[in-house]
């Protein structure tokens, strides 16, 4: 059985359950239970083994996804659904006591407008070529942090990318369709392969692990692995069809 990864909303503060679905994607889960019966049927999931399936089981309890509940802005369309509105306003509620206790700062939105559209910017969300596997990333190559757990039992702050090891490369690879998927226009994307790497190396990529909590297997893991398996009409938006030019070198500081 799979066990969910506890986390906080970066939109809104509040805790929240990942799980992995049926295709190994995650998402984020209200982490309490609710009645059937007050959510609308395409919010309904429940979990089975650890996996979470986007239906009711039967029972008169469910789960529902964050982004249908999240308070701050979201794109989800149930988000105005008239039976989510009381549990949304308490979560807008608890929101606020954290935003004014200082335990919680809401990350800034960014808009559409800066995001990187020219060879010169790296992917703010990368594709990550691991074992022969197209992933997509959570954030910038250098930003994907260690889910380890340290000795503190805090998550480890190191990230993944190490420069005393041999790293990646990006390079430009034809768009595959995923599974079940049509044919799609030709095209190819800018992808940041590490299939040239030993197969131990590309492992500790997948699991997400620093270079030391990989020499120590028996840490826990604090998150699941940001990996998200590529589809190609889902995450379009984030094919780079230009390879990233490298980042400037720095002044010399005297």
């Amino acid at each position: 059985m799979r066990a969910g990864q506890t986390g906080r909303c970066r939109s809104c503060g509040n805790r929240i359950d990942w799980h992995q679905r049926t295709d190994h994607r995650p998402i984020a889960l209200h982490p309490a239970e609710v009645a059937t019966a007050d959510v609308p049927e395409a919010c309904r999931w429940h979990l089975s083994g650890g996996i979470a399936h986007p239906h009711d089981d039967g029972s008169g309890w469910c789960r529902i996804p964050h982004a249908a509940l999240c308070p701050r802005p979201t794109t989800h369309p149930r988000a105005t659904d008239p039976r989510l509105m009381a549990l949304r306003r308490q979560l807008a509620v608890r929101s606020r006591r954290l935003i004014d206790t200082g335990t919680f700062t809401p990350a800034s939105p960014t808009p559409a407008t800066t995001l990187p559209n020219t060879d010169r910017d790296r992917p703010v969300r990368p594709v990550v070529r691991i074992l022969l596997t197209h992933y997509l990333g959570e954030g910038p190559v250098a930003d994907i942090r260690c889910i380890a757990q340290t000795r503190q039992r805090h998550r480890c702050t190191q990230p993944i990318l190490d420069p005393a090891h041999p790293a990646g490369r990006w390079t430009l690879l034809p768009i595959q369709p995923h599974r079940g998927q049509l044919a799609l226009p030709g095209g190819s994307m800018a992808v940041y392969d590490l299939n040239h790497l030993p197969y131990a190396e590309q492992l500790r990529w997948r699991a997400q692990r620093c270079t030391t909590h990989t020499a120590a297997p028996a840490a826990a893991d604090l998150a699941l692995a940001d990996w998200q398996p590529l589809d190609p009409l889902l995450h379009a938006a984030h094919l780079h069809t230009r390879l990233p030019h490298p980042a400037p070198p720095q002044p010399h500081r005297r």
